[in-house]
C-alpha cells in the first residue's frame, strides 16, 4: 500500500510539472489578437484537465501522503485563469461562467483560507486568488460575491501585516482602496435594482421582433466583431486596468440571452436543511457545471481588447 501511494504521490507531481511547464508559456500571452496560439491554450487546458481528474479519483491516497488543501485551490485557480484568458480573447461568455464556477468553489470550499498556511508564498497565492476572483465577479455583476470577497481580501492583508512585518503589503492595500472606490462609484452598487447594461432577456425584447433592426441584419451591410475599449485618463476609478469607463462599455457590447447575470440575492447552499460544509478533502469541482450559454439566434459578442493608457506601439499592435 505504501509503494502504491509512493507511485501516485508521483505521478500527480509530474503531472503538476508538466501542466505548469505548459502554464508558463502561455501566461503571458496577449489577451487580444484572433486565434494567437490557440493550439498551445489547448495543451494547457488538456494537462490541467487531466491533473484535476487524476488529483479527483486518488484524492484519498494523495492527502495521506502529504497533499495540501492549498495546493488543490491552486490547480482550480489555474483552470480559472485559463478560462478567464479564453473569455478576453474570444469574449465568450460561457468561458467567464466556467472561471466563476472554479473561482467561486475555491471559496466555499475554503481551500486556501482553512489551512491557516504561515507560508507566505502561499499567502501571496491566496491574495491573487482574491484579485481575480474580484474581476470575473464585476463582469459577472455578481455584486453580492464582490462584497463577500472585498472583506475577505481586506481581513487577509491585515492578517499579512500583523504574521509578515517583514514584507511590504503596500501594493494590496491599493487593490483594495481600488475595488472599494469602484463600487462606491458604480451603480451596480449603489442602486441596487438597476438594470444590467448587457441587453438582457428579462428587461430587453428579442432583436428580431424589433423590426428596423431586424432589416438592418437581414441586409447583412455591416457586422460588428471587434472593438477597443481604451482610456488615458489620470486617476480614473479602476480596478486591476479595468477602468470604469470599459467597465460598462465592455458590458453595452455583449449579449446576453438567459438573464443569468442580473444580479439576484443569493441563498446559502443546503442540502436537507443544513448548510453544506465544504471544508472536508472529499469536495469535488463537477467539470460540466455550466452549459454552453450561446444562444444561436443572438449575434455573437464582439471580440474586445482592453487597453489602459497603452503606448503607440501597443495599440498599433492590436
Amino acid at each position: 500500500m505504501a509503494e502504491e501511494g509512493d507511485v501516485v504521490s508521483k505521478t500527480f507531481r509530474a503531472l503538476v510539472e508538466r501542466a505548469d511547464r505548459k502554464f508558463a508559456r502561455v501566461r503571458d500571452f496577449p489577451s487580444y489578437g484572433r486565434a494567437q496560439g490557440q493550439h498551445y491554450f489547448q495543451k494547457v487546458f488538456k494537462a490541467y484537465m487531466r491533473l484535476w481528474k487524476y488529483q479527483q479519483e486518488h484524492r484519498t491516497e494523495l492527502v495521506k501522503a502529504g497533499l495540501n488543501r492549498w495546493e488543490i485551490g491552486e490547480i482550480a485557480g489555474r483552470i480559472g485563469q485559463l478560462y478567464f484568458g479564453q473569455y478576453t480573447r474570444t469574449s465568450e461568455a460561457r468561458f467567464l461562467v466556467e472561471a466563476y464556477v472554479f473561482y467561486e468553489a475555491i471559496l466555499k470550499r475554503r481551500y486556501f483560507e482553512g489551512c491557516k498556511v504561515k507560508d507566505l508564498g502561499v499567502r501571496f497565492k491566496e491574495l491573487r486568488f482574491y484579485a481575480r476572483f474580484l474581476l470575473v465577479s464585476l463582469i459577472l455583476n455578481r455584486t453580492q460575491t464582490v462584497k463577500v470577497v472585498v472583506e475577505k481580501l481586506k481581513a487577509l492583508v491585515d492578517d499579512c501585516n500583523a504574521n509578515f512585518r517583514e514584507t511590504n503589503f503596500k501594493e494590496w492595500k491599493l487593490v483594495v482602496q481600488e475595488i472599494v472606490r469602484f463600487m462606491n462609484a458604480d451603480t451596480t452598487f449603489t442602486i441596487p435594482s438597476a438594470r444590467p447594461f448587457r441587453y438582457s432577456a428579462i428587461f430587453d425584447c428579442h432583436p428580431s421582433s424589433v423590426q428596423y433592426v431586424a432589416r438592418f441584419h437581414a441586409k447583412k451591410v455591416l457586422k460588428f466583431r471587434d472593438a477597443i475599449l481604451m482610456s488615458y485618463h489620470r486617476n480614473e476609478v479602476k480596478f486591476a486596468e479595468l477602468t470604469l469607463d470599459a467597465y460598462r462599455m465592455l458590458q453595452c457590447l455583449e449579449w446576453e440571452s438567459s438573464g443569468s447575470f442580473y444580479p439576484k440575492h443569493l441563498a446559502e447552499t443546503k442540502e436537507n436543511g443544513v448548510v453544506v460544509d465544504y471544508s472536508g478533502t472529499s469536495g469535488l469541482i463537477d467539470m460540466k457545471l455550466v452549459a454552453d450559454m450561446t444562444d444561436p439566434t443572438l449575434p455573437p459578442n464582439p471580440r474586445k481588447a482592453i487597453l489602459y493608457r497603452p503606448s503607440v506601439t501597443h495599440l498599433i499592435a492590436v
